[in-house]
């Protein structure tokens, strides 16, 4: 029973004590107070009767007629006139009728009152004995009217004291269930803070969790930023911040290799020529520190995009990594203005062209970089900030203008979409989910997203192809009973109509909306940390299953969003790629995997490649892999599971 059931039964019990005892001691005392008034009354009548008597003359016709006058003006049940003998001489008795007062309550009260009685003289002789007895029923009309407005006023009162009680214990409640809320959250591993209560017994226990939720997140915060200085040793440059070469070059053919939003976007290489003479006027500590600024500012354009690398591909040339739609007019005046203040600083010397290429799923890394150098090479013999738009491979396009791209997208959607079948397995071979990326059927194939995502995005359909997604991904839950994840786009985390499409989807579907897996790019997550906040709140209570993909530089911030309600996270490729091989990545992937278990989040590898990095993996405390390696080494499933798709 709970601690307001047993409050409440308290207040029941006393109120009911109290209004049984005071009406047993009121009705009690009521009933022995008329009592004695009775008894006294009969008594003096008696005397007063018997005294008028002595004076009459003493025949029997006087005698009666005088009992019978008294008997009729007053209220008497019995008036009786005994011989010296005790026989009977005159006798006047009336039936007791007792009307309006129940029974039960007659039966219950049952006055006892003796009779009054008085000698009757006859000069010095006796000349009889006189009984007399008061008529009850007004005292039993009294007292139960009594016992009534009693009864009423206790209902009032007890109505009034409930209502107080009422008041008192929604005044507890809200303190206690933050309390039992902020206990409920510690048990899922997130570790919340809660307003202190006025209650001071219940702020004590408030404080303590507190300081535990406090000391715990700083704990998990200090491990985080412990495992995102390992991860920034080996995958950044150590004097710019920047990516690698190594790393850069894995994290762009990983998105060439993908099928969602980073398939498509633009690269651009720009060069810092003039660095040795700037180091011989300037020296090296400001050199470095020029070669630090500018890889911020390249950080700043990814950042105003919402999702990008930069990488540093050797002493003097940077990419800037864009993933999604890029307007290169845009690109160019962003590369202008950031740029700009360091070569007007140290021009003549130093100088900064720079190249830029869109790539799409299916481009090969190599012809792609090697394009993207000789653009380079022509930009630099045109000025100290050029820039060389190269337009990339050149492939067929299916559809010529917008409005065709619109009508032939809209269409496609209407028919339907398809969704393809990526395992994510557990560490038992068993399957965690199928990732589902989209397919539409455009001019009689079904094309792979990398096809007509750029058009998406620049028709601003995100919205429509999100919910065909979902409703997609609900049926094939339905009809085969297997956990299915797809991606949402920004438009999704961000828009509120899109929330609430989403919601009243969920909600139509609650039989299996948990076996659906949903996840967001790690960038849209930290972009709009509100709108993926309310996001999170809105699908919790149908037990969907929220993540975030490509988490890397982000990790640090885990402990800050530990109180969403994630339930996974799939590591980046770039910490992923080889791992058996290099022991650094090992103790790295191992320590997101134990801090992620301390937050109750799965940690999941992306991208694996190598069949050998699977095991290795697991051994490390990863919850779940997917990838090219897994798909070929295939899920441990019942034989009525339906066959993974090829894309």
């Amino acid at each position: 029973m709970s601690l307001i059931k047993q409050l409440w039964l308290a207040i029941i019990t006393v109120l009911l004590l109290a209004f049984v005892g005071s009406l047993t001691v009121a009705v009690t005392s009521s009933r022995a107070y008329i009592e004695q008034e009775i008894r006294i009354k009969n008594a003096d009548n008696a005397n007063a009767l018997a005294l008028a008597m002595t004076q009459l003359p003493k025949d029997d016709t006087t005698v009666e007629l005088l009992l019978s006058a008294q008997f009729d003006t007053g209220h008497y049940r019995v008036i009786r006139f005994l011989t010296p003998t005790g026989e009977p001489m005159v006798s006047r008795e009336d039936s007791e009728a007792v009307t309006d007062v129940p029974g039960w309550f007659v039966d219950l009260v049952d006055f006892d009152v003796p009779p009054g009685t008085a000698v009757v003289q006859d000069r010095w002789r006796q000349f009889g004995q006189l009984e007399l007895q008061s008529q009850h029923a007004f005292a039993y009309h009294s007292l139960w009217r009594s016992t009534l407005t009693m009864t009423a006023w206790f209902a009032a009162a007890g109505m009034i004291s409930l209502l107080i009680a009422y008041l008192i214990v929604r005044h507890i409640r809200g303190p206690l269930n933050t309390v039992t809320q902020q206990a409920h959250d510690i048990g899922q591993r997130r570790f919340t803070t809660a307003p202190l209560p006025r209650t001071r017994e219940l702020r004590a226990v408030s404080e303590a969790m507190n300081r535990l939720s406090a000391s715990v997140k700083d704990m998990l915060e200090k491990e985080s930023e412990q495992i995102d200085r390992l991860r920034r040793q080996l995958l950044e440059d150590k004097v710019t911040g920047a990516l690698t070469r190594e790393a850069f070059l894995d994290r762009l053919r990983y998105n060439l290799s993908q099928d969602d939003e980073s398939s498509y976007g633009t690269v651009a290489l720009v060069r810092a020529n003039g660095l040795a003479r700037l180091n011989e006027r300037i020296g090296h500590q400001q050199t470095d520190a020029l070669l630090q600024a500018l890889s911020q500012r390249l950080a700043d354009i990814a950042h105003a995009h919402g999702e990008g690398q930069v990488g540093r591909l050797n002493g003097s040339d940077f990419a800037l990594l864009l993933c999604g739609e890029v307007d290169s007019q845009w690109l160019r005046e962003r590369l202008d203005a950031n740029l700009g203040a360091l070569v007007a600083d140290h021009a003549p010397v130093l100088s900064l062209p720079a190249a830029l290429s869109p790539y799409q799923q299916g481009d090969e890394r190599g012809p792609l970089l090697a394009g993207l150098d000789g653009a380079l090479s022509a930009a630099e013999g045109k000025g100290q900030q050029a820039v060389v738009v190269c337009e990339g491979s050149c492939r067929e396009t299916l559809y010529q203008t917008r409005p065709e791209w619109r009508e032939a997208l809209t269409s496609a959607m209407a028919e339907g979409v398809l969704l393809g079948q990526y395992p994510v397995i557990g560490a038992a071979g068993h399957l965690l989910h199928h990732e589902a990326p989209v397919r539409l059927l455009l001019k009689g194939e079904w094309r792979q997203a990398g096809v007509f995502l750029p058009w998406i995005s620049r028709l601003k359909l995100h919205d429509s192809l999100d919910l065909k997604v979902v409703e997609a991904a609900l049926m094939a839950i339905r009809d085969h009973g297997e956990p299915v994840g797809i991606n949402l786009s920004h438009a999704a985390v961000t828009q509120p109509n899109m929330t609430l499409a989403l919601q009243q989807r969920l909600a139509a579907n609650t039989d299996v909306a948990h076996l659906l897996w949903l996840e967001v790019p790690e960038s849209v997550a930290r972009s709009d940390l509100d709108s993926f906040r309310h996001l999170c709140k809105v699908l919790q209570p149908y037990g969907s299953h929220l993540g975030m993909e490509h988490v890397g530089a982000a990790f640090r911030q885990l402990s800050a969003l530990q109180d969403l309600g994630l339930s996974y996270v799939k590591l980046d490729a770039t910490l992923i790629q080889n791992v058996s091989d290099r022991p650094e990545q090992q103790t790295i992937l191992r320590g997101m995997a134990t801090l992620c278990h301390s937050l109750a989040i799965q940690a999941i590898a992306e991208g694996v490649v190598d069949e050998r990095d699977i095991d290795t993996l697991f051994e490390l405390g990863l919850d779940g892999v997917t990838g090219p390696a897994v798909t070929a080494r295939g899920i441990t499933k019942d034989a009525n599971s339906p066959p993974n798709e090829a894309p």
